[in-house]
């Protein structure tokens, strides 16, 4: 995949991530402000301030997750980001990600609506 296919694909999926949190934002479902600053996602959850980022990294060609449970590499596999160490799909990943770190019921962070 060129650079620019793939920094576009990035854009993409963390417009995705940013909708599918205001989503469940929206429907009271969790309590997150998203903030977008060109490749990077800052994810606050507001009753306790942690936070998650998810960033591209264009000469690695994958997006990094920094979550409380530790940091996470995913590189573009047919069409899912997979983590570089353990196979997990990005979105099941966020969801579980969004559980722990929201301290309340599961939390499914899709990429569809």
């Amino acid at each position: 995949m060129t650079e620019t296919e793939f920094l576009d694909l990035a854009d993409s999926t963390l417009n995705a991530i940013e909708a599918a949190l205001d989503r469940l934002n929206d429907d009271n479902r969790l309590d997150v402000e998203c903030s977008r600053s060109g490749n990077v996602l800052e994810i606050e959850f507001l009753h306790n301030g942690s936070k998650v980022i998810v960033n591209s990294q264009a000469a690695m060609q994958e997006l990094w997750v920094a979550a409380r449970s530790g940091g996470f590499h995913y590189r573009r596999v047919g069409d899912r980001w997979v983590d570089t160490r353990d196979g997990t799909e990005l979105f099941d990943a966020l969801s579980q990600i969004a559980t722990e770190q929201s301290g309340g019921s599961p939390v499914i962070v899709s990429e569809n609506p």
